[in-house]
């Protein structure tokens, strides 16, 4: 039997909001190129994550990956801080 490798949804951004209990406000930003004028731009994302033990505060760099849903709008959990 060959193991499939399981390609999973991360991404790295900043804590900013835990006023909600076991959630967290995850910014991501994302520098990208525009196809014609070539001037690079920055676009943020904002997620809602989920911290089972709200040990995260506002400015902690954090890393987060998929997971199934956990209500309306939070798909996302805090796996650990940043390096």
């Amino acid at each position: 039997m060959e193991k499939k490798a399981i390609n999973v949804r991360k991404r790295q951004g900043i804590v900013v909001s835990d006023k909600m209990m076991k959630t967290r406000v995850v910014e991501v930003s994302e520098t990208k190129r525009h196809p014609k004028y070539l001037k690079q731009y920055t676009v943020h994302s904002r997620f809602k994550a989920h911290d089972e033990k709200n040990e995260y505060k506002t400015g902690d760099a954090v890393v987060i990956h998929a997971t199934r849903p956990m209500s309306k709008e939070k798909r996302w959990i805090i796996v650990g801080k940043a390096e």
